[in-house]
């Protein structure tokens, strides 16, 4: 049985570094277990959008089986009344007042809010418990796992107002309206998970806008995200090239292009004018640019395509910057595609560096930590990469729910907060504050085309990256501990798909010296928000340098720094020379501005 079923908050509470370490040379042999550990996380997210919510909130089949052993076993039905009476008991106790509050509940223990989260909070670990007792098979055991999760993330006591007493009482309008009109805003605002999705075709691409918290929620490319000025210097079917104008006469000579995610803008890295990576590179005397991928791409493009357009781009930054080197900067499924395109290079001396943030190259979920990772199995990706095939590409809005749904605390819970305290805009010309930008930007997840889709889900399944040769792209055989180019691999601690443990053993995939950093909170928060501290060890990962994550993590240092400024520093190692700044966007060698940034594709 697992120890515990609150995730860690990683770099804020790490052991400290007289801890007893693991065997630095100990495999992990669980990494090889089977197919579902050869899943890449992003694949499993994918997994998972293909599914729709609605299995990831009532999985019917594992449900099914729990209650049919429970019937077989008399031990198990036996401890599942055992689990009963212990739950009854304990509400009993809260429902006088007679138990111990949490933190949170301080100074309001006889409220009736307070109440009600303690009887939550024993509820969830009740079923948790039921579950780890019953679940004889480990695939339905984890789906349970994420359902129970799911579901009370998203019933926690005064997150919702027809969950908060306080709040029915203390605001009329809310009292005046019927419990009827809150419980079907709540059903609408779920994302049909408990709704419209039942009836819906798993990868069936819809035309209706995300049906989560906020879904309205727009921020205005160029004058609210996505803001540092620049220019589109070149544009193709597949992306535009946008080249961010230089605020320093002296710039480093290599350059850093950015490579998004697959299914999301590259928002992220510029999300507001004062939360900026991009502008944070720019301002130390990098020469950044980044790729905006087209929004909707041709079904039959797949990792190939990816692939060729990087390669396009790259040889554009060259000219643009006069260098034969380019740093890439990828993030999650960019950080995939900036690492396998690296390696299949003719010369792979081209790429100075990778910065890989939330890029888990290896297969392999962390067990120990429910949540962790996503069930794979072959049945389940046959089945997704027919239906996303039928459809001509993954809903993009299907994978914005999933992911909401995946961290419901920071993707679902605030919206209701703003929507519901009348602080949210509801569109253009409405009053109340903006959205918050980084749910924003999950809310504009793009299709994925059905070919790229096949492509990641079969390379997870087969645990592809991990061999070498073991995946084909661009006609060469991939094999990235070929790749000698120091890498910068950035994890969140939180990170619910595949776990920090799965991003750091992408060190022991790639052949050159690695900066691992942890930080707090997820990946797409920190690459969007920055941290305000990291943690890091003292010196480089290598394969083998250490091979155990929980080694590395027990050894690695806390740094009150934020992981921008040990990017810039890292980066200034490597940023060649210092040269004077282009004349002018595009270079001025046959590229030209043709669009102000951020261009037309993040517009659409």
């Amino acid at each position: 049985m697992p120890p515990a079923h609150s995730p860690t908050d990683g770099a804020g509470t790490t052991p400290d570094n007289d801890a007893a370490p693991a065997d630095p040379e100990t495999a992990d042999a669980a990494d090889a277990a089977d197919a579902a550990d050869a899943a890449l996380a992003l694949d499993a997210l994918l997994l998972e959008a293909a599914r729709g919510p609605r299995a990831r909130l009532l999985p019917v089949g594992p449900a099914a089986r729990l209650a049919l052993g429970m019937l077989r076993r008399p031990a198990a039905a036996a401890t599942a009344a055992g689990r009963t009476v212990g739950l009854l008991a304990e509400l009993g106790r809260i429902g006088i007042g007679a138990d111990l509050a949490g933190p949170e509940d301080r100074g309001r223990v006889d409220g009736v809010l307070g109440r009600l989260r303690r009887a939550h909070r024993a509820g969830r670990s009740a079923a948790l418990d039921l579950v780890d007792d019953l679940a004889r098979d480990r695939a339905d055991a984890d789906r349970l796992r994420f359902a129970v999760d799911g579901l009370a993330e998203l019933t926690v006591p005064g997150s919702h107002p027809l969950l908060d007493p306080d709040a029915l009482r203390s605001e009329p309008r809310a009292a005046v309206r019927s419990s009827a009109d809150a419980a079907r805003l709540l059903l609408e605002e779920l994302g049909g998970a408990l709704g419209a999705v039942l009836g819906s075709d798993p990868g069936v691409t819809r035309r209706t806008a995300p049906r989560l918290p906020g879904g309205r929620a727009h921020l205005e490319p160029g004058v609210e995200t996505a803001t540092a000025p620049g220019a589109v210097v070149l544009r193709t079917a597949a992306f535009e090239l946008i080249h961010h104008l230089p605020t320093t006469e002296q710039v480093a000579e290599v350059p850093v292009l950015v490579v998004p995610p697959f299914a999301n803008s590259y928002a992220l890295v510029d999300l507001a004018p004062d939360r900026s990576l991009v502008r944070t590179l720019v301002a130390a005397g990098h020469q950044v640019l980044t790729l905006s991928w087209h929004p909707v791409q041709d079904p039959s493009h797949g990792l190939d395509a990816a692939a060729a357009a990087l390669v396009e781009a790259l040889g554009a930054v060259e000219r643009i910057c006069r260098s034969e080197r380019t740093v890439l900067l990828g993030v999650a499924g960019g950080g995939l595609l900036a690492a396998v395109t690296t390696a299949v290079l003719a010369r792979p001396e081209r790429v100075a560096a990778l910065v890989l943030a939330g890029a888990a190259l290896e297969g392999g979920r962390d067990r120990a930590r429910p949540g962790a990772g996503l069930p794979v199995d072959e049945a389940s990706v046959r089945s997704a990469v027919a239906a996303v095939a039928r459809a001509g590409s993954l809903d993009g809005r299907t994978l914005a729910e999933v992911h909401a749904l995946l961290d419901p605390a920071a993707l679902i819970r605030p919206a209701w907060e703003r929507r519901y305290r009348g602080t949210e805009r509801a569109g253009p010309g409405s009053s109340g504050t903006a959205p918050d930008p980084l749910r924003a930007w999950n809310l504009a997840a793009r299709d994925v085309p059905a070919a790229l889709y096949r492509d990641l889900a079969e390379a997870a399944l087969s645990g592809a990256l991990t061999r070498p040769g073991g995946l084909t792209v661009l006609g060469e055989p991939v094999d990235l501990a070929a790749v000698a180019s120091d890498a910068y691999v950035l994890a969140g601690a939180t990170d619910l798909v595949g776990g920090w443990q799965s991003a750091y053993r992408t060190t022991q995939l790639l052949g050159g010296k690695s900066r691992f950093v942890l930080v707090p909170g997820s990946t797409a928060a920190a690459v969007g928000f920055g941290s305000a501290e990291l943690r890091a060890g003292d010196g480089p990962v290598s394969p083998g340098n250490p091979a155990d994550p929980e080694w590395w993590r027990a050894h690695a240092r806390r740094h009150p720094r934020p992981w921008w400024d040990d990017l810039v520093d890292w980066l200034a190692e490597r940023g060649g020379d210092t040269v004077d700044a282009p004349p002018e966007l595009g270079g001025g060698r046959g590229l030209h501005p043709i669009h102000p940034a951020p261009g037309t594709y993040l517009a659409r």
